[in-house]
């Protein structure tokens, strides 16, 4: 089923930029108006948009929760990327969820991104080549009023316990399936809620969750880190709170953190 997924997100996406505030003007208009949460600002959006990027290769399969991770260190591969070219220094830059002994790696995206959708599997794929010493963490943008219902979406199933597991099964359903509202389609939380329910929540927790106010809380904190970052589309990636990957393509996204997570792994000693 995910080498059908990955192999369908090629053939669907053949050239994709990321998305950015300024993609699809009707899309902003079609979708459920922003609620009070600023809006992240969108300088240039990376460009990503190399179609030989990881992304066509299936998603490794997830670890079992407690399953140990032996996975070696391994030295980053190509050029040393370029302060200024490859990535962005944040000033006063801070990891979105500090943990001791691990190197934060922040992918700011959304799930009706075509380009994230593009980028997953073969971020799945990187993800489960890391050390322990890596905590990947998924941040929702919310530059634009239909992006930032999703990110409602992803903090609900955060909230109820099934994020990871219907992850990879929303880009899925929207990307692929077309059995969710996509980018510039109305968004539908009925249609929505009643997709999560395979996962074991009824409807009306699902809407519940959407709006409640640890939902709230979690927008406000990923729009202010993304912010900070200033992102300037999704999917972009952020190592250590301190380093916005620029990358001319999706693989080289890869390349460049790779090399971050060395040079926070060799500033820590």
């Amino acid at each position: 089923m995910k080498t059908r997924f990955a192999l369908a997100l090629v053939a669907l996406l053949p050239v994709l930029a990321a998305c950015s505030k300024e993609d699809a003007s009707a899309a902003t208009a079609a979708s459920t108006p922003a609620a009070s949460a600023p809006a992240a600002s969108a300088p240039a959006a990376p460009a990503a948009t190399d179609t030989s990027a990881p992304a066509a290769s299936a998603p490794a399969e997830a670890a079992a929760p407690d399953a140990p991770n032996n996975n070696p260190i391994v030295p980053p591969q190509g050029p040393a990327p370029v302060e200024g070219t490859d990535y962005s220094v944040i000033a006063d830059g801070q990891p979105f969820e500090p943990a001791d002994g691990k190197i934060e790696v922040v992918e700011a995206f959304n799930y009706i991104c075509p380009a994230c959708a593009q980028f997953e599997p073969g971020f799945n794929q990187w993800k489960a080549k890391q050390p322990a010493d890596v905590k990947v963490v998924y941040v929702p943008a919310q530059f634009r009023p239909d992006f930032r219902e999703y990110a409602k979406v992803y903090y609900a199933a955060q909230a109820l316990g099934i994020e990871k597991k219907s992850h990879d099964a929303m880009f899925k359903a929207i990307h692929v399936d077309h059995a969710l509202p996509g980018e510039g389609e109305p968004f539908d939380a009925d249609k929505v809620a009643q997709w999560y329910t395979q996962y074991g929540v009824t409807a009306e927790q699902f809407k519940q969750a959407m709006g409640s106010f640890a939902v709230a809380g979690k927008l406000s904190k990923a729009n202010q880190f993304l912010m900070r970052a200033q992102i300037g589309g999704t999917p972009s990636l952020i190592v250590g709170g301190k380093y916005l990957v620029k990358g001319r393509s999706m693989a080289d996204m890869l390349r460049i953190a790779d090399h971050l997570i060395a040079k926070e792994r060799q500033a820590a000693k």
